[in-house]
């Protein structure tokens, strides 16, 4: 039988790419976001290769969250795999000169988001006494860098909550790991940006950075290891990057 495999943010980004990669290897779909329109095309897309099924909702809601995967139909209420990919940065602010708002919205989604979505899905996989879920933090989660600092704060909460899972759930049966991405070229810079295409587009200047592709590969990877083989942290950055604020930019 194939597994299934949930994962959020899925309407753009690594969400998409990882999408597209795990239907090559014949993994059930449950894409979930807040953009309809685009699940339905990527849904079209995938349908011809696997099993697909989206979930619209926004993962700060949390009644959205528990009765959209409350409406699972039955061949897909079994989730093999979760991959809590959902995520924003919003501002890129000194902390005197933060907006309130950004605040929320990033603790809302990077945070609350994660654990009302995995609060819905690992009491099913504990019953089993299997399951694997992957939580897409940030190299932000692992240094502080100049005006990221709530940002980077909500990153950090991700790691610590991704090591709290991996302790509370081990002898359950259930993986718990981390994929934390350096510079990946998505729409993340202009949502931080809120539609500036042109500070968005300098971001990614003069080096060439991850793809949502490449982590889109190695989320494969993971996915795809022997039951006993766990990658429980993972950090990926490309060549040009050597940390936050360290880029080899010509």
């Amino acid at each position: 039988m194939n597994k299934t495999v949930l994962i959020t943010g899925a309407t753009s980004g690594i969400g998409k790419a990882t999408a597209i990669e795990l239907a090559k290897e014949n993994f059930n779909l449950i894409l979930c976001g807040r953009r309809q329109e685009r699940l339905d095309e990527i849904k079209a897309k995938l349908s011809a290769t696997t099993k697909v099924h989206t979930l619209s909702f926004d993962v700060r809601d949390k009644q959205e969250v528990i009765k959209e995967i409350a409406s699972l139909p039955k061949e897909f209420q079994l989730i093999d795999i979760l991959i809590n990919n959902a995520g924003n940065a919003h501002g890129l602010d000194t902390i005197q000169d933060g907006n309130i708002d950004d605040w929320d919205a990033m603790i809302d989604i990077n945070v609350k988001g994660l654990l009302y979505v995995s609060k819905q899905i690992i009491p099913q996989m504990v019953e089993r006494g299997n399951g694997h879920i992957i939580n897409i933090g940030s190299t932000a989660g692992k240094e502080v860098y100049p005006k990221g600092n709530v940002y980077c704060a909500s990153k950090h909460a991700v790691d610590a909550i991704t090591q709290g899972m991996r302790i509370d759930l081990n002898g359950t049966g259930i993986k718990v790991g981390g994929i934390n991405p350096g510079l990946v070229e998505t729409e993340f810079s202009e949502v931080r940006f809120k539609g500036d295409s042109e500070k968005a587009s300098k971001v990614y200047q003069g080096f060439t950075p991850l793809k949502p592709e490449d982590i889109a590969d190695i989320i494969k990877f993971v996915v795809t290891r022997p039951y006993h083989v766990n990658i429980a942290d993972l950090i990926v950055m490309c060549t040009a990057q050597a940390s936050s604020t360290i880029v080899d930019k010509k």
